[in-house]
């Protein structure tokens, strides 16, 4: 037997929505715009993040829209925290940044779905009768971005491991120990080897892993 499309499952179903928006006018748009179709309705709306944390648990909506440029903490960082108190609702980002960077990390912190504002009424009405149901609505392009993204974390990824694989096990061991934070002279001392050997193992280190500093040779290690 043949399932039914998503919007015939929950045609008569009531969905509580949640706006997270600072602008005020568009804020105020998609509220009464939610409020006049049949089968949706807005249950809280909210100018930033702080209000949405503290409000949305409460208001328990099915499906949430959110920013990602608000002012104060960001729209990623209020999904992750949302995604812990209210686990159970659906976010659907809803901004101008087409990034892949941001959508990628949006789909990380917990959204479900991903859309532009410029995107038609119909488009988002859509997207959270899908999202309800089940789905990660998006664009084609935002996700043909995603597919990009990881495209290129996986190169980047293979890139590091390649150069980490380069290294000798002595200097494997004072990488290790910088990404502990030991110092030069407690390296020395735990190796038994001199101040100077330290110097130069981290000097090969910075050579092979195509870093200039500390920190980035730190930070690549982190990443094979």
């Amino acid at each position: 037997m043949a399932t039914p499309p998503l919007a015939v499952l929950f045609a008569d179903t009531m969905i509580n929505v949640s706006i997270v928006e600072d602008d005020a006018k568009l804020r105020a748009t998609l509220e009464r715009y939610l409020m006049t179709q049949p089968g949706f309705q807005c249950v809280s709306v909210y100018p930033n993040a702080e209000a949405a944390l503290a409000g949305i648990p409460k208001a328990n909506p099915h499906v949430v829209l959110m920013d990602i440029n608000l002012p104060g903490m960001n729209g990623i960082e209020c999904v992750a925290r949302l995604r812990h108190s209210l686990p159970a609702a659906k976010i659907i980002m809803l901004t101008v940044f087409e990034e892949g960077e941001q959508v990628f990390n949006a789909l990380s912190a917990g959204a479900f779905g991903y859309l532009v504002k410029s995107s038609r009424p119909a488009k988002i009405l859509e997207a959270i009768r899908e999202v309800h149901g089940g789905g990660s609505p998006m664009s084609g392009n935002i996700a043909r971005k995603v597919v990009q993204t990881l495209q290129a974390r996986a190169v980047a990824q293979a890139a590091t491991r390649a150069e980490t694989d380069a290294l000798s096990a002595r200097e494997l061991e004072v990488l290790q120990a910088l990404s502990k934070g030991h110092t030069y002279k407690q390296i020395a001392a735990d190796l038994g080897i001199s101040l100077g050997t330290v110097r130069t193992y981290i000097q090969r280190i910075y050579e092979k892993l195509h870093v200039h500093s500390h920190a980035e040779a730190v930070m690549k290690f982190a990443r094979k």
